[in-house]
């Protein structure tokens, strides 16, 4: 990350954490990504990005019944 910008974040001279989430869902990756994120920022402060690691999927009968969305998640450490 360094001396990255990016639009509306000053990412200059920050320190981050990294947290491993995994997100859950019957309706779709979007909304297990949102879930995880939604989770986390009830005890986290500061999060500021999410890199998605791995979407997988649970199928019954043929169809998908239930996503999973593994995510990293980086806060700012004060």
């Amino acid at each position: 990350m360094g001396d990255q910008k990016q639009e509306g974040c000053n990412m200059t001279g920050h320190v981050y954490k990294l947290v491993e989430l995994v997100g859950s869902s019957d309706k779709g990756s979007d909304e297990a990504v949102r879930n995880a994120i939604e989770k986390a920022a009830q005890t986290l402060h500061h999060l500021d990005w999410f890199e998605v690691i791995e979407t997988r999927g649970q199928l019954v009968n043929g169809q998908i019944a239930h996503w999973q969305v593994t995510l990293k998640v980086g806060f700012r450490v004060e």
